[in-house]
């Protein structure tokens, strides 16, 4: 049985091993989806069915059943930061 996902939880992709954002709202209005605020873009839905993993307080995303604008601003969360 998969973890709970909670307000909080970080976010990850599939692929990656830094986290893009973190989880604002579980199934607002009963809704099968999240609402995941991504660094430097604000808030995003997300279906459920994205989810592949939920483990240790991050929730992993399938990059691919993520809409295009939404894989672009994961592509640029950490644009702001320092190198």
């Amino acid at each position: 049985m998969r973890e709970a996902i909670e307000v909080g939880y970080q976010t990850f992709v599939s692929d990656g091993d830094v986290a893009f954002g973190a989880v604002r709202e579980v199934a607002p209005h009963g809704r099968p989806e999240l609402v995941i605020y991504v660094e430097n873009a604000g808030d995003f839905v997300v279906p459920l069915t994205a989810v592949d993993a939920v483990h240790a307080h991050k929730v992993v995303l399938n990059c691919g059943k993520l809409d295009r604008d939404l894989r672009t601003a994961i592509g640029h969360a950490h644009d702001a930061e320092d190198p």
